[in-house]
């Protein structure tokens, strides 16, 4: 069994390449054949990603000692090789990214895998690309994966054709490209000073850099973190970000709502290995927090000024880009573990409401009133028609089922979106506020104050926002009553029943949070933990594949 659990920490970029090639090849008359393939990958996706929950919080201390599981790849010694490596943080934005690939893959065979070609296997190679990103643990292979994401991505953005879906989607891919390209340089610039790409070797030598050569990295790191803000839509650089998915179809536009975390990943993590040594501004307080709080500026003045309801749900993504990046961008370690439970929370809550707009949306009719319907079924519309003496009807309109269950699941997602109790949104939020005024011993800082008033701020736009959209979805025009399968309505459901199971168990979530953000102040377990095996720094006794 340990020699199996060795392996692991691969398996999240082996299953979905070896399947998606699968997928390329098998024609597309075998249509049940290769869903049930996407399914059986993404389903092991899942448990691997659980499994190495488990394992992170030190449940194979024999097997990794340092709680840190790590792969070598032709079993070359760090730095030299290619290592993946997989501690909490990675763990969780695993199980996340599994877990939303799932309920994304099966609102998609009601029809939508059918609407263009290649849709199974760019949607395996997108997780691919994901999952590579969390657990690489060099920076050339961040770009590859990065590249490989990006690649299924495009693809992805223009399935179902259409000319607004063409227009932003180029749009989106020409951002990208110049955000690819400017990654590309500072790994190079960063490689030719420090010698290695490694990042648990560059956060060791980096410190030992002098006046000239720490310049140039500095420089460097300032190109990457420009490269991680384009990538995690933080203003100025997110004007691509509400034309592209508001125009993606449904399924795509929700699994887009993970992508822009994976630039606040990389911040994060190079930014924790860095600290020790002393973290450039790009990937400290200095600049993530003003930067954050214009992001959540802009994404509140966007909110309120949307009028589509996709464009209501691409601001909300903003919103949350914002949060996270002015969170994290405080001093200390209290807030790094709220700020991670608010992006699970939100990453569910705004693919739920991606997924649901469209159903909302077949509600729309020109000519059919669902109220009229049912009133002329009941001869209620009869004005002679003596309601005292009727015995063999009920009086009233009853609500289809169909129509109720997009009702509770747009407001079930707007409380969400909005922070508003009982649901994970205000917990996550509340955790926020309340570690915002712990980053200062005596009083809290002007820079707590503004981060609590610009989250209540754009709470309140969305409060806004959403009841102005439901509003116009549901009761400004007539209505007719959609045909909903079960493979659209169990995802949103699950999803908005993600958030609910964070709200009940928000204590021990948090708690497991809050470990993640202990171990990410403490970088040297992960950088002993991929050295230890390394011939020239013998750093720990173990920990290694």
């Amino acid at each position: 069994m340990n020699a199996l659990l060795t392996h692991f920490p691969i398996l999240p970029v082996v299953i979905p390449l070896v399947v998606g090639g699968l997928l390329i090849v098998i024609k597309d008359t075998h249509r049940h054949f290769r869903l049930a393939l996407s399914f059986a990958s993404i389903a092991l996706q899942l448990a691997v990603a659980i499994q190495l929950l488990f394992i992170t919080s030190g449940y194979q201390p024999d097997l990794w000692p340092y709680q840190v599981a790590v792969y070598l790849l032709g079993d070359w010694p760090a730095p030299f090789g290619i290592v993946a490596v997989a501690d909490r943080l990675a763990a969780v934005m695993l199980t996340l990214t599994a877990f939303l690939g799932l309920t994304v893959l099966m609102y998609s065979t009601a029809r939508w895998d059918r609407a263009g070609v290649h849709f199974l296997p760019l949607f395996q190679f997108l997780l691919m690309g994901l999952n590579g990103a969390f657990l690489t643990g060099d920076l050339f292979n961040l770009f590859v994966f990065f590249e490989v994401m990006l690649a299924a991505s495009y693809g992805l953005m223009l399935h179902g054709s259409g000319e607004m879906r063409v227009t932003s989607g180029l749009h989106y891919i020409a951002v990208n490209l110049v955000a690819s390209l400017l990654l590309l340089i500072a790994i190079a610039l960063i490689y030719g000073v420090t010698g290695t790409l490694n990042m648990a070797d560059l956060a060791i030598r980096a410190g030992e850099l002098q006046a000239g050569d720490r310049r140039l990295f500095e420089t460097a790191a300032a190109i990457l973190g420009v490269a991680f803000l384009i990538k995690a839509a933080a203003w100025p650089l997110n004007f691509w970000l509400a034309p592209a998915y508001a125009n993606a179809c449904p399924p795509v536009a929700a699994v887009f709502c993970i992508m822009t975390k994976v630039g606040i990943y990389a911040l994060l993590r190079l930014g924790s290995l860095l600290q020790p040594t002393g973290a450039p501004a790009a990937f400290g307080g200095e600049w993530m927090y003003p930067v954050g709080l214009a992001t959540l500026i802009f994404g509140t003045i966007g909110i309120l000024a949307a009028y589509h309801a996709e464009r209501v749900a691409s601001y909300c993504v903003i919103i949350s880009a914002g949060t996270l990046l002015s969170a994290l961008g405080m001093p200390g370690v209290a807030m790094t573990g709220p700020a991670l439970f608010y992006l699970i929370s939100s990453v569910v809550a705004t693919a739920a409401f991606f997924l649901l707009l469209e159903m909302v949306e077949r509600t729309r009719s020109v000519g059919a009133d669902i109220l009229a319907v049912s009133m002329e079924a009941f001869d209620l519309d009869d004005p002679d028609a003596n309601l005292s003496e009727r015995t063999d009807t009920v009086v009233g309109v009853a609500i289809p089922a169909a129509m109720a269950f997009l009702g509770l699941s747009f407001i079930a997602s707007a409380i969400l979106i909005a922070g508003l109790p009982p649901l994970s949104g205000f917990v996550a939020k509340f955790s926020l506020l309340s570690a915002a005024f712990q980053t200062s011993e005596t009083m809290p800082s002007m820079a707590a104050w503004f981060l609590v008033g610009a989250v209540l701020f754009a709470s309140l736009a969305a409060i806004l926002a959403l009841a102005r959209t439901g509003i116009r979805l549901f009761w400004a025009n007539e209505t007719v009553t959609p045909r909903l399968r079960v493979s659209e309505a169990a995802p949103v459901a699950a999803l908005v029943f993600a958030g609910i199971a964070l709200a009940i168990w928000a204590g021990p979530v948090l708690d497991f949070m809050n470990e993640t953000a202990i171990s990410l102040d403490n970088p040297e377990t992960y950088i002993d933990a991929v050295l230890s095996h390394d011939p020239v720094r013998k750093l720990g006794n173990g920990g290694g594949s």
